[in-house]
């Protein structure tokens, strides 16, 4: 479906190469939750709990479900999620549970559509950049778990995704000085540096003059690695900041042992910024939530 979202599905991927990157990818939305949440079985959905703090889960299709969900299955899940105090909200993709969308509508969700792009499989696996990689003046590098950008990395996406799009924005430097403010003692910064303590997260950042300009993470499972978060300050924005930060975590991934990285675009004109670093489009992720939830965006 979604032929409107850009890039086009990549036409040179034989259908058997597109079914294992699905399958991989499946897999790896399967396993990823469960280090830090407890899986409910709804039959043909699953619903991931989070335990402890941080953002919570969603609901997705069963892995190796052969059956399809109803609508009825779908309000099941949904109750469940009203009754934990959680968002009632689902994630999927199209091409591998394509008669979930019908289900999900039906129970009055909305249902948004992002690109989902993963890198070509015939790629080179580069091994990563001798010297850290620059983007306008900026410098690109990984962050450990005791780096004092770490902070600063948590919260430009934050900023990033308040003000969406690609067009330069209002927010710099003064206001991410003051979400580094209120978010210091939240517990955020501690829960990542865990995170990339136990191998689960990898933090790049884009810095000019120790400030952070942009940030991404990717998160590793085997040899499957999905790049999340990537947010330029809106001030920074069009300075090629978000593909290098994306091109650092590739690398970085690679270096790892990674062989398939991909990726949720947040629309087509950020599909584009991800083509110019090697992803093509290869599927659709859909996200469902209460429309209320998004009225005014």
């Amino acid at each position: 479906m979604t032929s409107d979202l850009a890039p086009d599905l990549a036409p040179d991927l034989v259908p058997e190469l597109r079914r294992d990157l699905l399958d991989r990818i499946e897999r790896y939305y399967d396993a990823v939750p469960r280090s830090s949440a407890r899986a409910e079985d709804f039959g043909t959905l699953t619903l991931f709990v989070r335990e402890g703090a941080g953002w919570p889960y969603y609901a997705r299709p069963a892995l190796g479900s052969a059956a399809g969900a109803t609508a009825d299955d779908v309000e099941r899940v949904r109750a469940r999620q009203r009754e934990l105090g959680v968002p009632e909200a689902l994630e999927w993709v199209d091409e591998t549970t394509p008669g979930l969308r019908a289900a999900v509508e039906a129970t009055g969700l909305a249902v948004h559509a992002h690109p989902l792009m993963a890198l070509d499989l015939d790629a080179d696996a580069p091994a990563g950049p001798a010297e850290p990689p620059r983007a306008d003046g900026a410098v690109v590098r990984m962050l450990a778990a005791d780096d004092p950008a770490l902070l600063g990395a948590m919260c430009v996406p934050q900023l990033a995704f308040a003000d969406r799009g690609t067009a330069v924005g209002a927010a710099g430097a003064v206001e991410l000085a003051e979400r580094m403010r209120e978010q210091a003692g939240a517990g955020t910064v501690g829960r990542i540096a865990r995170r990339i303590e136990e191998g689960l997260t990898r933090q790049a950042a884009a810095l000019e003059d120790d400030t952070v300009l942009c940030a991404g993470q990717h998160q590793p499972v085997g040899e499957v690695s999905e790049i999340v978060g990537v947010g330029t300050l809106p001030a920074a924005r069009r300075r090629g900041l978000g593909a290098a930060v994306t091109a650092a975590l590739v690398a970085d991934a690679r270096a790892r042992g990674v062989r398939t990285v991909f990726l949720s675009a947040g629309d087509e004109h950020v599909a584009r910024i991800y083509a110019r670093v090697g992803f093509r489009r290869v599927g659709t992720a859909l996200i469902a939530e209460p429309a209320e939830d998004t009225a005014g965006q």
